[in-house]
């Protein structure tokens, strides 16, 4: 999954797509079109900065953000659209402009998500999120993070079957970094097995995170290597889908993985 922030603030590549105050399409295409051609089989966009301390924005700027990238790469690219949005109007819409996937970092709390994707039929991953992300960072505490966590991810299945979303539209993200300290990120993808446990495809974000700059120093254009390492490491751990900055190099890396994997199944 290839990340595309039509934002002026997000963490990694903020502002990048942009000219003055206004996304530039043409370039936000181009980007699109090289993560396609790179490997990426999924390209998630998204219009709000959940980067830690990030100012929410209101939906008609996030859909000005969103849609008419939404609908230039539906047009064009066999590729499978995620819209990263806790929005309903955005949801409807990018679904009724070819998106394929809901990735809601709130996974679906805000009043009438839940609803508005049940009614796209989409597929939804669900993430974890202790707080919001103006407040996530602020000394998150655990008794026992990943049982948090997976009694979190249980209860929003639950609610989503009940809202007529079932399992088999459903993935799972265990946030790393959104509410959680650097040990809280380790503790999880030591223990991710467990997560992959519950049967639905885990989606995984550690490309470029702060977790990597507090372990070993880097700033953000410094992450790839540590990146393509946590990528690997969660992979192994049973990961499905990788959300990253970086597609040609993460699919190599996990290409090498793979490669390994198929010889001890031979």
């Amino acid at each position: 999954m290839g990340v595309i922030n039509t934002t002026p603030d997000s963490f990694s590549d903020g502002g990048t797509l942009y000219q003055g105050d206004r996304l530039n399409l043409d370039l936000a295409l181009d980007r699109a079109r090289a993560m396609v051609a790179a490997g990426a089989a999924i390209v998630d966009i998204g219009g709000e900065s959940t980067r830690p301390g990030a100012t929410p924005v209101s939906a008609a700027e996030e859909a000005r953000r969103v849609l008419p990238l939404v609908e230039a790469v539906a047009a064009e690219l066999d590729v499978i659209i995620s819209v990263d949005t806790s929005q309903p109007t955005l949801m409807t819409e990018s679904a009724r402009l070819g998106a394929g996937l809901i990735n809601d970092v709130r996974a679906l709390g805000r009043e009438g998500a839940l609803q508005a994707a049940a009614a796209t039929g989409l597929p939804v991953c669900l993430m974890h999120m202790r707080g919001d992300p103006a407040t996530m960072q602020r000394a998150p505490t655990y008794e026992h993070v990943l049982e948090d966590v997976e009694a979190f991810l249980r209860q929003r299945i639950e609610v989503c079957a009940a809202a007529g979303i079932g399992r088999e539209r459903l993935l799972l993200d265990p946030g790393f970094g959104f509410g959680k300290s650097v040990q809280h990120n380790l503790q999880l993808l030591r223990d991710l097995p467990r997560l992959a446990d519950l049967g639905l495809p885990l989606l995984v974000g550690l490309s470029r995170k702060s977790l990597i700059g507090k372990l070993i120093g880097r700033e953000v254009d410094d992450r790839l290597p540590a990146s393509l390492a946590l990528a690997v490491l969660a992979v192994e751990r049973g990961a499905a889908i990788l959300r990253t900055h970086d597609v040609a190099a993460t699919a190599d890396a996990v290409a090498m993985w793979t490669a390994l994997a198929e010889l001890g199944e031979a």
